[in-house]
């Protein structure tokens, strides 16, 4: 085991990225995810939790110019941590994509498409997800 400070992490100061580049990361890595579940601009901004539609495109157009809420970068956290738990738990990316399209009998989703709960516009219906993925993974 390297102790602490031999480690070369320990010697260099944490970097955090400019508001515009975390931004612009964010944003393009949700419009790959919300094509892969194909969804619409209407549902795009609900899971982002806009109103918006010119702020949407323009997001769309320009993700470096976006000024990210934490609302918005919470519900971004959300949504990377169930796309990605659903490429761990479902490796076949066309079964992981659909997942968020077909009905679940669990109870969090009563029988209902997950992206109906996903899309019920409140940071805790993402959090629900997300924790029931979680669960299925083993890390609950």
């Amino acid at each position: 085991m390297i102790p602490e400070s031999a480690s070369p992490r320990a010697s260099r100061p944490a970097r955090s990225l400019p508001p515009a580049e975390l931004a612009a990361g964010a944003l393009r890595t949700f419009f790959n995810i919300a094509a892969a579940w194909r969804l619409d601009a209407e549902q795009a901004m609900r899971l982002l939790g806009l109103s918006s539609r010119s702020t949407y495109f323009k997001w769309k157009k320009d993700p470096a110019g976006a000024r990210l809420t934490p609302d918005t970068l919470e519900r971004l956290s959300y949504v990377f941590g169930i796309y990605k738990a659903l490429q761990i738990l479902l490796p076949r990316a066309d079964a992981a994509d659909d997942w968020v399209h077909r009905p679940n009998d669990a109870p969090p989703f009563n029988g209902r498409p997950v992206l109906e709960r996903m899309l019920g516009g409140q940071v805790a219906d993402l959090y629900v997800v997300r924790q029931y993925l979680d669960a299925q993974r083993g890390w609950s």
